[in-house]
């Protein structure tokens, strides 16, 4: 699992898959775990008891976009298991053992994205998560249902919730386990403590009386049980039961040694200076303003095709080119087709398609707040950072805007839109602008007094929205330096500040999660007790005890 594995491919499809099944019912889909233990993304290990690897998980986040997407009328996600009293026993442990540290934060940091997304889902779009445990739930397994709206476990005196990384692998439960248990169901911490370090975890009344599930029921009646509740869950949402479903079609791409290309979006990569050139395009031609022609539209519907687009560029920059640390936005095209674009976004929003569309941007551009790159947002001749084309640059570490004070006409400007004050919040739940300027009400309203207003790079910098706005006559020079400067620094220090600094504001269980437990996780990850010779991860199953160094750090 180095970086010369195989490339890894974020598209699939459900005729593909090879570890879950998708059935409907009306309201109720279920999403049933049956894991192909051959089926490993890589070889070396086996998908034994329902354990995954990011190749299960890529299909669960595209089985979750099939749904959001191509069945508007379901409004309840059941998520249970074809094995024998096995849910779900989490991550493979063998795959982790196996994988470089690079892998293994990867793999958790989509993991934990696709587990954030249910959560996204269930609270802005009305899709709910039943966990129906029907068997032994374990480590990721158990995270997966704690991401769930609720959990109801099948109380059969063997089957179990457990998260035993601590005592069985050295490590942390690192895609959201310590901070769900604690943040989410409010289990007490020092229940919480005795629930960690325990391998064979808690069963029954128990894990109720414990807040670790919701609901228990007897195995004659678990299945009617589920369904009960995947109902009533159900009533809670507004999703169209008379909704057409868009059909997510195959991405139109080019994957090229140096390049990706797609309709809207395209990425270049110099090798040699360590960089990617990522380039968005406005909207080009006539576009549908009324639901009925966005609905016509479907997938080619341009908002919806340059989310899908974007996100896909950025997951396969993330995982396929590690050594390609920073990343250049740039935009093409037509300001005012993007804020075309984004009067329609905002006058249906409440419509289903627009409202899963504005989900799929929104998680997109988190995509990218949360990837372990530079990001500098070039805005020169040509481009259009205005509204939702503006959270690209809002999201960079820093955006330089030229400043051609004798060309007006080539001159680019920038422009903040109804878009950029909370459309598309963070994961902190605050807006990009409000990130930037700590919510603070003199910088907030002059910028809002800005709405509307097409700003060069003088007006921009003067309003605090750009870092620098160098003229024609120092761009190159500057632009080409700081770059220079920025790829010769330490990729661990450079992750570490960026992540510090992009997440300045409230913290939430998001934040938790994507901070704090992964930062930890990260650690003990490299740390000789979990991945030495003797460690936790590299001795399970082999009938060797681990040794530790007993220092505590």
């Amino acid at each position: 699992m180095s970086h010369a594995a195989p490339r890894v491919d974020y598209q699939t499809h459900p005729s593909q898959y090879r570890h879950w099944k998708l059935s409907f019912d009306g309201a109720i889909a279920t999403l049933t775990a049956d894991f192909d233990e051959n089926g490993g993304l890589a070889p070396g290990y086996k998908l034994k008891l329902n354990s995954y690897d990011l190749g299960v998980d890529i299909e669960l986040n595209d089985a979750i976009n099939r749904i959001r997407f191509e069945h508007p009328e379901v409004r309840t996600v059941v998520v249970t298991s074809a094995k024998e009293k096995v849910f779900c026993s989490g991550a493979n442990i063998f795959m982790l053992g196996v994988s470089s540290h690079g892998w293994k934060v990867n793999f958790c940091k989509f993991t934990n994205e696709t587990r954030n997304g249910l959560e996204d889902s269930s609270k802005h779009s009305g899709l709910k998560f039943l966990a129906a445990v029907n068997g032994a739930c374990a480590g990721g397994g158990y995270e997966l249902a704690l991401a769930c709206d609720e959990i109801i476990l099948v109380d059969d005196r063997s089957s179990a919730v457990s998260l035993p990384e601590v005592p069985l692998l050295g490590v942390l439960p690192g895609t959201g386990g310590l901070t769900r248990v604690t943040d989410k169901r409010h289990v007490r911490h020092d229940l919480a403590d005795i629930f960690c370090t325990t391998t064979e975890g808690v069963r029954g009344q128990k894990a109720k009386d414990w807040r670790l599930v919701d609901d228990i029921a007897k195995p004659a009646v678990f299945a009617q049980k589920v369904r009960e509740r995947a109902l009533q869950l159900a009533e809670q949402s507004d999703r169209p039961a008379d909704g057409r479903g868009v059909t997510l079609t195959p991405l139109q791409r080019s994957v090229e040694a140096d390049a990706l290309h797609y309709g809207h979006v395209s990425v270049a990569i110099d090798r040699a200076k360590r960089t990617a050139t990522f380039v968005v395009k406005a909207p080009t031609g006539a576009q549908p303003s009324d639901v009925t022609g966005i609905e016509a539209a479907g997938a080619a519907w341009y908002p919806l095709a340059l989310a899908r687009e974007l996100e896909d560029a950025i997951l396969s920059m993330r995982t396929n080119e590690l050594d390609i640390g920073t990343w250049l936005i740039t935009t093409q095209g037509d300001a005012a087709a993007v804020l075309a674009m984004d009067a329609v976004l905002v006058a249906h929003a409440q419509h289903w398609l627009v409202r899963e569309t504005i989900g799929l941007l929104r998680r997109t551009f988190s995509r990218l707040d949360v990837s372990s790159r530079s990001l500098f947002a070039l805005i020169e001749p040509g481009s259009c950072f205005a509204g939702t084309f503006l959270e690209l640059a809002l999201a960079c570490d820093r955006s330089y805007h030229l400043a051609l004070p004798d060309d007006e006409a080539r001159a680019p400007k920038i422009m903040v839109g109804e878009t950029n004050f909370g459309f598309y919040p963070m994961v902190t739940g605050q807006s990009r602008l409000g990130r930037r300027f700590y919510d603070e009400a003199a910088p907030m309203d002059a910028v809002r007094a800005a709405a509307g207003q097409a700003l060069d790079a003088d007006a921009a910098y003067a309003l605090g929205l750009v870092t620098l706005n160098p003229d024609d006559i120092d761009w190159a020079d500057e632009v080409r330096i700081v770059i220079e400067e920025r790829v010769a620094m330490s990729p661990d220090a450079l992750t570490g500040m960026e992540a510090n600094l992009r997440f300045n504001g409230p913290e939430n269980m998001f934040t938790r999660i994507f901070g704090r437990l992964t930062a930890w996780q990260n650690w003990i990850f490299q740390r000789p007790n979990a991945v030495g010779e003797q460690g936790a991860l590299k001795v399970y199953g082999k009938g060797n005890k681990a040794a530790f160094d007993w220092n505590r750090v």
